[in-house]
């Protein structure tokens, strides 16, 4: 099993940052938190923090974690999610690996076709715990 982390990124006004995967990458087409593999030896924060950057071309506080920890698979990638609230301390989010990105207020969210694995960090998150 492979464990990957993702971050949900609040702007100033409360908005949420979805990602859309590629189109020519597995899951293509579906939002996700964005986020990535966490390598040997890596800490998660830490590994969040280098994704966030390779992906996104932002500098994140990670701070508090969610309780959701999701075991996932589709039979072809087999996953162990933990979601990050992330606050960003640099940069401006760029699409640099997904489709597309998009600030989403609370309402817009639910709207989405999101991954499965992230959706029960999307249910934590609109349980209001975050909002």
């Amino acid at each position: 099993m492979m464990d990957v982390v993702c971050g949900v990124i609040r702007d100033v006004e409360g908005n949420v940052l979805a990602c859309q995967r590629a189109a020519d990458r597995h899951l293509g087409g579906l939002w996700e938190f964005p986020g990535g593999k966490v390598e040997d030896g890596e800490d998660p924060r830490e590994a969040l923090a280098r994704e966030l950057s390779e992906e996104l071309g932002i500098v994140v506080k990670v701070g508090e974690k969610f309780d959701a920890v999701v075991e996932w698979t589709d039979g072809v990638v087999r996953i162990r999610l933990s979601g990050f609230l992330c606050d960003i301390l640099e940069g401006k989010p760029e699409p640099l690996e997904h489709e597309e990105i998009r600030w989403c207020g609370r309402d817009e969210l639910p709207g989405l076709d999101w991954a499965k694995a992230d959706l029960p960090i999307l249910d934590e998150l609109l349980a209001a715990r975050f909002f």
